[in-house]
């Protein structure tokens, strides 16, 4: 990677910040480690409502991440904020109501940027990242599995990115 490559920007958003979008961010920074991007690619994650601002992550997805060697134990929750729009040039929602949520809240000429986590993964079958929340622990473990396939092939478009500079 050259010098004169600039960094990239990524954000998850899922709804309370404290499952999915936390489980992407740590999933995708794992993945930028493992392919020496990390130092190239700013990642965050936020939530569309601000449930559990200043909470650290559901200890079920924690424990879960953990099992695969990612760790979420640093990351707190917040809100999406509407600069993020303009400074991510890439804002990934877990599932379609994210999505819409997102695009509710995006200003004008700046939607480009938002996109579905599960587009980057066609092979599984559904575009929704379901929510763990209220469910068993094998569901944050369906939900590693599905974040980890759309993040592959969000890495692939990060790289595209890097190498043109945009």
């Amino acid at each position: 990677m050259s010098d004169q490559q600039r960094s990239v920007s990524v954000l998850f958003v899922c709804t309370g910040n404290i499952c999915r979008s936390p489980t992407g961010e740590g999933v995708f920074r794992s993945m930028l480690k493992s392919t020496g991007l990390e130092d190239h690619v700013a990642v965050d994650s936020a939530g569309t409502a601000d449930y559990h601002t200043g909470e650290p992550p559901d200890p079920r997805s924690v424990e879960a991440a953990l099992a695969r060697g990612v760790d979420l134990s640093e990351q707190r929750a917040r809100q999406i904020h509407p600069d993020d729009f303009y400074k991510f040039d890439f804002l990934i929602a877990m599932d379609q109501t994210h999505l819409g949520e997102m695009q509710r809240l995006c200003p004008e000429g700046e939607s480009h940027r938002i996109r579905l986590l599960l587009d980057y993964a066609p092979q599984v079958g559904t575009r929704d990242v379901p929510d763990p929340y209220y469910g068993a622990g094998d569901g944050f473990a369906h939900v590693l599995d599905l974040v980890e396939a759309g993040a592959a092939g969000l890495l692939q478009d990060v790289r595209d990115a890097l190498k043109k500079g945009t």
